[in-house]
């Protein structure tokens, strides 16, 4: 389920944007004459985060239910006791926060969002509060889910509503920049519904990377989705024109189905980047107008000198309201490649581990060796910090992103540190993935009952054993595997997906 943040008078996006009415800095001379007469209030812990006093969020506010994990944070559906509103409260704990880095990121985003809270597309801000164990960030609810997939789940769409999509991603991207803000991790994940309504706004949540721009500063840490991430991000030189690369990223998505450079791994998605080349040959580029592929050209130009502006987006033809999109419908092959690619496998990932488990003593017993030599606390779980220190001990070069990218990548579950299953999946080599036996082993951890097929239930079982099971994404990994279209996944089947790339996957 999607959910989008409140925002105060200054949020973070995922927000209501009912009855926005705009912070007044001046204050009476009676409310004034309150404030000296009020006695001072507590003075904040040694060492907050926010900079001031512990508050309890459970005075305002009631947590219910999970509705998602991220790498630093937990996200529940959460209300507000006054009024009963449904909100949701993103509670990052402080453990998490290890390096003076983390917190002062934690800082800029409460500010960030807080600053673009009230506009219409951006989720709104209502509060952070900080206690002894964590700081929590609440905001609006986005209860209709993420953007794509209400795309997937409608059936069929044409190139005016494509527009209509892009118009309102790029308008986020305007205001971001119209108010000093570059976003710099625009991706489809990060584009919730407020409802589930037809006529529910689209809001741009998570503004974690996001920092404020700087005049003349040029920006050089690698940050972002690799699908999505622009050229001059991996050379290491941006400014906020990456912006709208990656919106352009998002609107050749939303015309074919599938993003325009591809590849098995992350090196290879960014050597496709850097290379440029986008496709407009296959199909259903030849029934796509010029107009529309026009824009995506602008869009993805490889120079951010020369690439168009978020202002020149929403004046092209093809984008503005009553423009050249026309209303016939896009071919359905698109739905489902975006929902192939919507996908990602996440059974290849839940095998991977389940193939982890299942390792012999002598397969993993370096592996086992190097965990326990990084696990410097003995806590049985890895963190940033030792992860970063045992790398440099074994003489690895890896920059701090790198080494932050291959803790998100193997941080499976997304609590911010890597444990001991979670260690071997990803540092096993490839070749013990791909051998017989194991699959066999992964393929016999789903068919319970030996049929020799995975059915819905044996998937949903082994899923939600895994906390990762939900009706939707069983539907979607079922669809997305099963080639034969019976309704269950065979061990031919299976091993196809864990042998292939996600291009091939997306393609079919």
């Amino acid at each position: 389920m999607g959910l989008c943040v409140s925002k105060e008078k200054h949020a973070k996006p995922n927000g209501n944007h009912h009855h926005q009415t705009p912070i007044q800095y001046t204050m009476s001379p009676g409310y004034a004459a309150q404030l000296v007469a009020a006695p001072p209030p507590p003075p904040a812990p040694a060492k907050t985060i926010l900079g001031k006093a512990y508050e309890d969020v459970t005075v305002q506010y009631r947590l219910g239910k999970e509705l998602g994990r991220g790498q630093f944070g937990v996200t529940y559906l959460c209300t507000e006791i006054a009024t009963g509103q449904q909100l949701a409260c993103k509670s990052i704990s402080k453990k998490k926060l290890v390096t003076r880095s983390d917190k002062e990121d934690m800082r800029r985003e409460i500010q960030i969002m807080q600053h673009l809270s009230g506009q219409p597309n951006i989720v709104e801000f209502k509060g952070a509060y900080e206690d002894k164990h964590s700081v929590h960030l609440v905001m609006e609810l986005c209860a209709g889910g993420e953007l794509f997939d209400r795309i997937i789940a409608n059936g069929h769409y044409t190139e005016s509503a494509a527009a209509a999509i892009c118009r309102s991603i790029v308008g986020v991207v305007q205001i971001c920049h119209f108010m000093g803000v570059m976003h710099r991790d625009l991706k489809p994940e990060n584009f919730l519904l407020s409802d589930k309504g037809d006529n529910a706004l689209l809001k741009a949540t998570d503004f974690g990377l996001s920092v404020f721009i700087e005049e003349g500063k040029t920006y050089k840490d690698v940050v972002g989705s690799a699908y999505y991430v622009a050229p001059e991000v991996l050379r290491r030189k941006y400014g906020k024109e990456v912006d709208i690369w990656s919106a352009g990223v998002m609107l050749y998505i939303l015309l074919s189905g599938v993003p325009p450079f591809w590849g098995d791994s992350e090196r290879a998605i960014f050597d496709a980047v850097l290379r440029g080349n986008v496709d407009f040959e296959t199909k259903p580029w030849p029934s796509i107008s010029q107009s529309a592929k026009d824009l995506v050209r602008r869009m993805l130009t490889h120079d951010p000198k020369k690439r168009i502006t978020a202002a020149q987006v929403l004046e092209h033809p093809w984008i503005k309201e009553g423009g050249e999109a026309s209303d016939k419908p896009i071919d359905s092959a698109v739905l489902s490649r975006m929902k192939q690619f919507r996908a990602m496998n996440k059974l290849k990932k839940l095998a991977l581990k389940v193939i982890a488990e299942n390792l012999s003593a002598e397969e993993i017993h370096g592996l086992k060796a190097m965990f326990t030599n990084m696990d410097t606390d003995k806590s049985g779980t890895i963190t940033y910090e030792e992860l970063k220190a045992g790398l440099a001990r074994l003489g690895s070069k890896l920059t701090e992103t790198e080494v932050r990218q291959l803790m998100d990548a193997a941080d499976v579950d997304g609590n911010g540190t890597i444990d001991y299953i979670e260690f071997i999946t990803a540092t096993m080599h490839r070749h013990r993935l791909e051998r017989e036996e194991n699959l066999y082993k992964a393929f016999q951890y789903f068919d319970k009952d030996n049929s020799g097929f995975i059915t819905r239930d044996e998937l949903e079982t082994g899923m939600q054993e895994h906390g990762m099971g939900d009706p939707a994404t069983i539907k979607e990994i079922i669809a997305e595997v099963d080639s034969d279209n019976d309704g269950r996944i065979n061990y031919e089947e299976f091993c196809t997906m864990m042998r292939s790339g996600n291009q091939n996957q997306a393609k079919l």
